[in-house]
Order: structure tokens, then C-alpha cells, then sequence
């Protein structure tokens, strides 16, 4: 099939009226603004109260419209899994994303998302990986040194942020970028934080407009790019894996759809990573015995603390691996994904119109008592061959699931344990006595207060 054949006008939908959805038990709140400031105070608490007065099917008003919540593990599967191609993601994550990040891979649907998705696979095989893993190890290692370098006190998250930009840059556009690196790092960081400002539209002085402003300076970086990654300047990083990748037909992408995958895969890469491996690290912090667990796994490994991480090396880390699946089951780094109805369907006895814009949660999933007893201990045996064969499917889903499963969850495992076994080897790390992170969890989960850690050189 080429690609001519699924570029079709994208799919239409009209919402459906307020009265078409009121057989939905719920609560809408305030007119306009409906429940909108609960949602962004506290987004946990808020979906627990409303499943438990309401059940695994309840009506909400957020963000301008009336949505549809489906909870649980088989909420996830019909959604996520969604055989009937019965939701698009395009009409979903648009609201949000789609002045910043237009097109990207997971802002397409059905036909046109396989074909997209299967052209960029290829840069995430074998080989790239290991071209990639060079990268990050290496990067890795100098942030770490730094850090051991400088013992004490230290504010986790953005030390994160700049590592995991530093690294994107390197793995994603190629560690020879040059001084434009710092500008291109800058548009980035304005392109996320604008994806989640509460102002939608680039009024002068509001975080939107700088977000548009970065979008232009990535695009006009990338397009000029492109020609000479196409010849003979281009390397093994992802951006040039991209440049020369092909269609089922044989086409090269074209120009517009690579500057549209690169800017949403190194924002999805950077954003949802800095979440994922702050939350890995207080975790650890929390829980000093599992620290040394690690540790000692990483330690057996017999790598002298400067040597490069080879896949085996990393392949040999299963404790530190279900460790991070752990974290990522506590702080989903993408704890509610939206999609709408593109047809009628029906769940749990509720009929449900087309046009009808539906929400699941994996952080709510993540936390059901009778999935995961004690859900707020930090428990990484729960990720045990054995424990996750007695589970449903879906019941853990922090990279979503079905076509839309994220396409570089074996990129954000590597660098997770790559990260472990530099950071675990020269650092021992602990929060204050009495000291709780407070942390945000919505759109991306982060520490308010950028979580205060203690490191010293182990």
C-alpha cells in the first residue's frame, strides 16, 4: 500500500449535545469551566472520588468540553487495543498538541499511523540502537562524574531535564550538531512547556507564542538539514535514520513529515524520560534497601567505573528494569490519554455516541487495590515473570498500548538502565529525614519543588 492510498481527508466528527450523553451518571460542575481546576489541583484524587461515587463510567466537563472517563484494566484494552478501530487518537490528543506538534506519529490514525509508524521503526532496529547507546552511555558517564564531582544538596529534576536534552540532542540529532545545539535545546523547551500553557492561542508575551516561535526555529533547522543528511552528512543518529527512511512503496519521506516525527519524538523522548527517571531516582532515594539491590546488581556486573555499557551489560539488569517498570507504575509518565468516538459503542452496559471525546487513565489503573495491593509501596517485585502473568494485560500501561504502543519503549528501557548502572555505581543518593516530594501529576508528572535529594560519592 502506498502512502497516497491512506492520505485521505482526515476524519470528520460532530460532538454530540449535552442530552445524548446525561444517561451517563456524572457531574459537568461549573458552565464553562466545568471541573477543570479539580482535575489540574488533584488529578488522582479526583478520579478516585468520582469512581467511587460513579463507577468505572462516569461524565465529566473539562477543559471546554464533556467527556466520557472509562476506567480500568478492560477500558484500556478496548480503547488502547481498539480492534474496531473505534477512536481516533488524531481527535483526541489535537487540543492539545496539535498546534506545537502537528502530525506526529501519535497524532495519526489507523491506516496512515501503520504506515508512518512501520517507515520510522527503522530507527529504532539493532543497529541504530547500538549507535544510540554509545551516545547516551558516554553522556551519561560525564553527567554522573559531574555529579560525584560535587557531592551535597541537589535539585533532582532539572539536573534531570538538562541531562535527558543533553542526551536527545546527541542520540536524536547527532553529537556533532555544533553551537546551534543550545538554541535548538531552547526551542524545545518552549515547545513543551507552550503544549501544556492554559493559554491556547500565541497571544504576544504568553508561553504559547514562544512555544510557536521554537516550532519555527525547529522547523527552519530541520528543513535545511534534511538535504545534507539526505547526502553524504548524514550519521547514525535517529534524525538521519529518518532522512533516509522509506515508505511500503519505496517514497522517502517527505521533507514535512520528517520535521513533524522529529519534533514530536524528542518532545516525547525528553518530556515523559526527565518524569520517568526523576521518579526512578526518588524512588530509590525513598527506599535505601532496594538502592542496594541495585547496586549490588549493577556492581556484579564487574565494569570498571569508566567502561562503556554494552546491551549485555544491560541485559544482565533485570532487578534494575522491573525497578524502573515500578516507578513508571507509581507516576505514569502519561497519566490520562485522550481519543474520541469516531462511532457509537458500548461499555460496561453504557451506550456511548460517535463524537463523544473519551478519556482512560493509567494512573488510575495503576493504583486499583484489587491489581496492585498496597499501591503506593514501592514494590518492583510485582514485576516478576510470575506476577505479571497472573495480571490482565492492560491493567499496566505507562507506554499506552495496541498500534499506538509507544514506539520507543526499548529506547527509554536502555536508557534507563544505562542511567542505573553509571548513577548506582559512583553515587549513593537520600532525601532528608521527614522531607516528601511534592509532585504534580498532570499533564506530566514532576516534582514542584524540583525534589530536593542528597548525593555523595559511594
Amino acid at each position: 500500500m502506498s502512502l497516497q492510498n491512506v492520505a485521505a481527508p482526515a476524519l470528520q466528527f460532530t460532538a454530540p449535545k449535552r442530552n445524548e450523553l446525561t444517561h451517563i451518571p456524572g457531574d459537568e460542575g461549573w458552565p464553562v469551566i466545568g471541573k477543570t481546576f479539580q482535575v489540574l489541583a488533584d488529578p488522582k484524587g479526583h478520579i478516585e472520588a468520582n469512581a467511587a461515587k460513579y463507577g468505572p463510567v462516569y461524565r465529566t466537563h473539562v477543559f471546554g468540553e464533556t467527556n466520557v472517563v472509562l476506567l480500568g484494566p478492560e477500558a484500556n484494552e478496548l480503547v488502547m487495543f481498539d480492534q474496531q478501530k473505534l477512536f481516533s487518537s488524531t481527535h483526541g490528543w489535537n487540543k492539545v498538541l496539535g498546534l506545537l506538534f502537528p502530525r506526529g506519529l501519535m497524532l495519526l490514525d489507523f491506516d496512515e499511523h501503520r504506515l508512518h509508524r512501520k517507515a520510522l521503526s527503522v530507527a529504532f532496529k539493532s543497529g541504530p540502537m547500538k549507535s544510540y547507546l554509545s551516545d547516551l552511555d558516554s553522556g551519561i558517564a560525564a553527567r554522573v562524574a559531574q555529579w560525584k564531582a560535587n557531592p551535597g544538596e541537589m535539585q533532582l529534576y532539572p539536573a534531570m531535564k538538562q541531562l535527558t536534552l543533553d542526551l536527545a540532542a546527541a542520540s536524536f540529532l547527532g553529537a556533532d550538531i555544533g553551537p546551534e545545539v543550545d538554541e535548538i535545546n531552547r526551542a524545545f523547551v518552549d515547545m513543551v512547556a507552550a503544549a501544556v500553557a492554559p493559554i491556547r492561542r500565541p497571544l504576544p508575551g504568553t508561553q504559547m507564542a514562544r512555544g510557536v516561535a521554537g516550532r519555527k526555529r525547529i522547523v527552519a533547522y530541520f528543513r535545511q538539514q534534511i538535504p545534507l543528511r539526505r547526502g553524504n552528512h548524514g550519521g547514525d543518529d535517529l534524525f538521519s535514520q529518518l532522512c533516509r527512511a522509506t515508505h511500503e512503496d519505496g517514497a522517502l519521506l517527505s521533507e514535512q513529515d520528517i520535521i513533524d516525527h522529529m519534533s514530536f519524538l524528542m518532545m516525547a523522548a525528553h518530556d515523559t524520560l526527565t518524569s520517568s527517571l526523576t521518579s526512578f531516582v526518588g524512588e530509590l532515594a525513598a527506599n535505601p534497601d532496594w538502592q542496594d539491590r541495585l547496586r549490588a546488581e549493577v556492581l556484579a556486573l564487574g565494569l570498571a567505573p569508566g567502561a562503556p555499557s554494552s546491551f549485555d551489560d544491560l541485559e544482565k539488569m533485570p532487578l534494575s528494569e522491573m525497578a524502573f517498570k515500578e516507578a513508571l507504575r507509581i507516576k505514569p509518565p502519561v497519566p490520562s490519554m485522550p481519543r474520541r468516538a469516531m462511532r457509537d459503542f458500548t461499555f460496561r452496559g453504557f451506550t456511548i455516541p460517535a463524537g463523544t471525546a473519551v478519556g482512560v487513565n493509567p494512573l488510575y489503573t495503576h493504583h486499583m487495590k484489587e491489581i496492585w495491593p498496597e499501591p503506593d509501596k514501592f514494590d518492583p517485585l510485582r514485576f516478576t515473570e510470575e506476577a505479571q502473568r497472573n495480571r490482565h494485560r492492560f491493567a499496566w500501561v505507562p507506554f499506552g498500548g495496541g498500534a499506538h504502543m509507544c514506539l520507543g519503549l526499548h529506547f527509554a528501557y536502555m536508557q534507563a538502565k544505562c542511567f542505573a548502572r553509571h548513577f548506582l555505581q559512583n553515587i549513593e543518593v537520600s532525601l532528608e529525614p521527614g522531607y516528601k516530594p511534592d509532585w504534580q501529576m498532570w499533564p506530566i508528572p514532576k516534582p514542584r519543588d524540583g525534589l530536593r535529594v542528597r548525593m555523595k560519592a559511594v
